[in-house]
């Protein structure tokens, strides 16, 4: 496998990915039922979609995957449904414990992760504690689960509203900037790309103060067939777009 995406432009001129890429993992249940077979097994492929993902961007230079894995909506699907997509964050996660520090790959987890199993929240505070004493160059992967965008914005408004009511902060000291610090997503850049599969044409609550000026693709592949080939349509396409961010290019 190569260590760098080789796309070139009309230049000829190498084409690096972009540093943070985030991706909403749709399309588990619909790829089984179209198969004759149960939603859980459309997970179980789409976790391993994941990790074949994740090592290819590792090894193409991103530094930064963030996955949409649980939303606080997903809470409303079946009790069969939920256990099986936290079995099988369990088994990598005990996996990801025994691998992290030797493969160089940090993780971290994004949103409200209190209503999660305390066997879960003890595996995630480990995978945090090995991400600590990794260097702060080496592959990150945030997984986001119990997340949503509006509430993860909720729960950043609250804290800093608690430090300004204790006397900590003042309300006119806050700017975008000192707000990213209340993110889940505090002290990385925000993604230049976001990608989603399964042809839906949504955020679905994803990323919605991160992904201001973030580019968009969407494929209708579903998860669990998306390959590295797509991913490197989808930074292509990234590298076609105009990027501007409110300005104009002399």
């Amino acid at each position: 496998m190569a260590d760098r995406l080789k796309t070139n432009d009309t230049a000829g001129r190498e084409l690096h990915p972009p540093r943070h890429i985030a991706i909403i993992m749709d399309g588990n249940g619909r790829w089984a039922t179209l198969r004759g077979l149960p939603r859980t097994a459309g997970h179980k492929a789409g976790a391993e979609t994941f990790r074949r993902i994740a090592t290819y961007c590792k090894n193409i230079g991103v530094q930064y995957l963030t996955v949409y894995a649980f939303s606080t909506e997903n809470w409303k699907r079946s009790e069969e449904e939920v256990g099986a997509i936290m079995g099988l964050l369990k088994r990598y996660l005990l996996e990801a414990v025994d691998t992290m520090e030797k493969d160089h790959i940090r993780l971290r987890f994004f949103g409200d992760m209190t209503p999660i199993a305390p066997e879960l929240r003890a595996l995630a505070h480990q995978t945090d504690e090995i991400s600590d004493q990794l260097a702060p160059g080496d592959f990150q992967a945030n997984i986001c689960l119990n997340y949503g965008g509006r509430d993860e914005i909720l729960r950043a408004v609250r804290k800093f509203a608690a430090e300004c009511a204790a006397g900590e902060k003042r309300p006119e000291e806050l700017d975008d900037a000192m707000f990213s610090m209340y993110m889940d997503s505090r002290g990385i850049p925000d993604p230049e790309l976001i990608i989603r599969p399964s042809g839906e044409l949504r955020l679905s609550n994803f990323l919605l103060w991160q992904c201001a000026y973030s580019e968009f693709y969407f494929t209708d592949v579903l998860w669990p067939d998306f390959d590295e080939a797509e991913l490197d349509q989808a930074i292509a396409a990234y590298h076609a777009r105009d990027r501007r961010f409110g300005g104009v290019k002399k």
